[in-house]
């Protein structure tokens, strides 16, 4: 009696501990995306955890040892390549085993076997290996019957002495393979189905050294094997999508380089981990998000013992339904999730050992009905995930967006939406909706919400255009009066200037005016004039610095949207203290340092030529402003470029300016101007101690008051 009740409950335990590995609770997980700050912004969860399936349930002689790749076939066959046990495991849909492919007998009628197979690849009649330790790629049918070997490529673009070690790879619907091998640094290897070497594409920018690459010139076959797992791979994965373009992720590129690509927001793939290729190797991925698709964007998030973790460790990529993909984040065990465009849909995952957590993740791939799979080389089991609500909606809403049901996907992404009011893409989506329906206006609405600049200038071109049809005979109009205008102006204050300049006696405030447009297009006579002859004054010279200081906080709060897209402004103060502070300490650095190294010029001298050089950055940044508000998103390169042309002509004017006040030659007078900066930056350094110092005297004074006042 007392056996059988032993018998009973080690039955009940063992059943206990397979439906806790196997069927356990479904748990969800929050999922975010990252606003324009690069903040996460959280939303409802897209997946829920549902299995953890291990060697036990696929019904496997032996657990997994270290798993590499992880593929689906179209009829959701699962095939793992067990890199460990030398051999490719093959799963039904229902993740029971069915056979797996180890030894063969090979073209020449030699038994083999594999040998730490990496990658693996299906199609619908073969499946391929990337057999690494063996330097090939070995077919089999879908029943795991051998077919042949593909040997290594064979050409002179490969460098002398180059390792072959194919890792992953994928096939084409012509029959060309895409190769991924550890230890070639030209990019993609493509190649036919009989090993006939076609090209390289997707060559990185970051290689190994120069010193490396110089040393195994030198070294023996063995020792470049020996070294071959020390060098960093180019590329780690690689997968393709129903239209043919590749997706290739790498790790090997330096943090610093990851970092500052995300930071600067490029459009290039240059040091980013993930690229998608065409099939001429060329780089087209879209990156429209806020952020390019990297996956971590937030670099202070810390791991559980409080170390900074850096940029994501991708490691794998995966294509998913409506032209979604997937790359894994390895050293936070997180997946991000994009769209075609390149925005980012959600992120998920953690590190841990509960349900849907994982220690190392190795792959992730898509089943037909968007079921996701994570492989976790470390537990030796994969964990299946289901769409939840919230993100089938999503998929449907990408679905009807691809198919042109741009109403039924206005209605999704105003699901969305009611789920998630900070969700941009769906804002994006409503925007891209609106504006292929011909709603304009409406599109820049949502456009605006979510900062999507591109979107809304297209659709701005769309109402300015026919804004521009109504009106054609006005602007025309309008633009030439402007222009004659101008002309009027200009010729009439060099009749002012030509008058007051032989008519002697003292000059007008109206005549010291506009002396400055006789000034900054003649300015060594200018300069000369303005110091010997008198033509202009201290009060003139505070009306420039006042016209600047309206042009420059008119640009901050005047600019249009595609300038300015989040609205952010300066203050009048602080737009006041960004042009004063630098021009008075250039005035008084310039003015210490020329006294000393006999500059002719005065203090006044100084303030003045240097007020009257002020003017150039007025006439560019008001006009530039006011087109700013009617700009195109490729016509703002004209607006930077004549900014640009105002900024130089200012510098320039103060440079003419300081060697005519002061009579030096132009090689002195760069030499003094040098001297002024360093000059600057000593004043700033000098003033920022003494504050300091200042704040911490007051700061001493008023704790001692308030320990006088609490011993009272």
């Amino acid at each position: 009696m007392k056996k059988r009740i032993i018998s009973a409950l080690a039955v009940i335990a063992l059943a206990l501990m397979l439906l806790s590995t196997v069927v356990s609770a479904s748990r969800s997980y929050q999922t975010y995306t990252y606003s324009l700050e690069g903040e996460a912004l959280y939303s409802p969860d897209a997946y829920t955890a549902i299995k953890s399936i291990d060697y036990t349930y696929m019904g496997l002689d032996k657990n997994l040892d270290d798993p590499r790749d992880l593929v689906v076939d179209s009829d959701d066959n699962v095939y793992i390549a067990d890199a460990g046990n030398n051999r490719v495991i093959v799963l039904d849909r229902y993740f029971k085993f069915k056979f797996s492919i180890t030894s063969f007998t090979n073209d020449e009628g030699v038994p083999d076997k594999l040998n730490n197979p990496a990658g693996v690849f299906v199609t619908d009649e073969i499946i391929y290996v990337a057999d690494t330790n063996q330097n090939r790629i070995v077919t089999f049918d879908r029943e795991g019957k051998f077919i042949k070997v593909i040997p290594e490529p064979q050409s002179s673009l490969f460098d002398t002495g180059s390792v072959y070690k194919p890792v992953a790879l994928v096939v084409d619907d012509y029959g060309r393979l895409y190769v991924v091998s550890s230890t070639t640094y030209q990019g993609i290897i493509v190649m036919d189905d009989d090993g006939t070497f076609i090209s390289f594409i997707g060559a990185q920018k970051v290689t190994i050294s120069a010193w490396d690459k110089f040393w195994r010139r030198f070294q023996t076959e063995e020792q470049k094997a020996l070294s071959a797992s020390y060098i960093a791979t180019e590329f780690n994965n690689i997968d393709m999508n129903e239209d043919g373009f590749i997706y290739i992720t790498t790790s090997s590129i330096t943090e610093s380089k990851v970092r500052s690509a995300i930071k600067a927001k490029t459009k290039s793939g240059d040091y980013l981990p993930v690229k998608m290729l065409n099939k001429s190797g060329e780089e087209v991925m879209r990156r429209n998000g806020f952020w390019p698709p990297a996956g971590e964007v937030d670099f202070v998030n810390t791991s559980y013992d409080g170390s900074m973790t850096g940029v994501s460790t991708v490691v794998d990529v995966a294509v998913g339904p409506e032209k979604t993909w997937s790359i894994i984040d390895q050293k936070r065990s997180k997946i991000f999730t994009y769209d075609f465009d390149g925005n980012l849909l959600f992120a998920f995952g953690d590190s841990g050992s509960q349900l849907g957590n994982a220690s190392s993740l190795k792959a992730v791939v898509y089943m037909s009905d968007g079921t996701l799979m994570m492989l976790d080389s470390t537990a030796k089991s994969f964990t299946v995930y289901q769409r939840t609500e919230y993100g089938d909606i999503l998929i449907q809403a990408l679905a009807n967006q691809n198919n042109r049901q741009y109403d039924r996907a206005i209605d999704d992404w105003t699901e969305i939406l009611k789920r998630n009011s900070n969700f941009d893409v769906a804002y994006i989506g409503i925007g891209n909706a609106l504006y292929r329906n011909g709603q304009y206006e409406q599109a820049l609405e949502y456009y605006e919400a979510s900062y999507y600049t591109d979107g809304w200038s297209k659709s701005y071109q769309e109402i300015r255009k026919d804004w521009i049809s109504k009106y054609v005979l006005v602007i025309p109009l309008v633009i030439v009066t402007v222009c004659v205008g101008v002309y009027l102006f200009f010729k009439w204050a060099d009749k002012v200037n030509t008058h007051a300049a032989t008519a002697g006696g003292k000059r007008t405030f109206g005549e010291e005016l506009l002396f400055v447009f006789h000034l900054i297009f003649h300015p060594f006579d200018g300069f000369w004039d303005l110091k010997h002859e008198k033509r202009g004054s201290v009060r003139a010279s505070l009306v420039f610095i006042l016209i600047t200081l309206f042009a420059v906080f008119y640009q901050e709060i005047g600019s249009g949207y595609l300038v300015n897209p989040e609205g952010n402004f300066k203050s009048i103060a602080s737009t006041s203290l960004g042009v004063l502070v630098p021009l008075f300490l250039w005035i008084l650095s310039n003015w210490c340092l020329t006294t000393l190294f006999e500059g002719e010029g005065s203090f006044k001298d100084i303030f003045v030529a240097c007020s009257y050089s002020l003017l150039p950055l007025s006439l560019t940044i008001i006009p530039t402003t006011l087109y700013s508000n009617v700009a195109l998103s490729e016509e703002l390169q004209v607006i930077e470029f004549i900014n640009g042309i105002g900024m130089a002509w200012c510098f320039l004017l103060i440079f003419m300016g300081m060697m005519v006040t002061h009579d030096y030659s132009l090689g002195k007078n760069f030499i003094t101007s040098l001297g002024t900066i360093v000059a600057m930056a000593f004043i700033m350094f000098i003033a920022i101690l003494f504050t300091t110092l200042v704040g911490n005297i007051v700061s001493f004074i008023t704790n001692i008051i308030v320990e006088i006042d609490y011993r009272l």
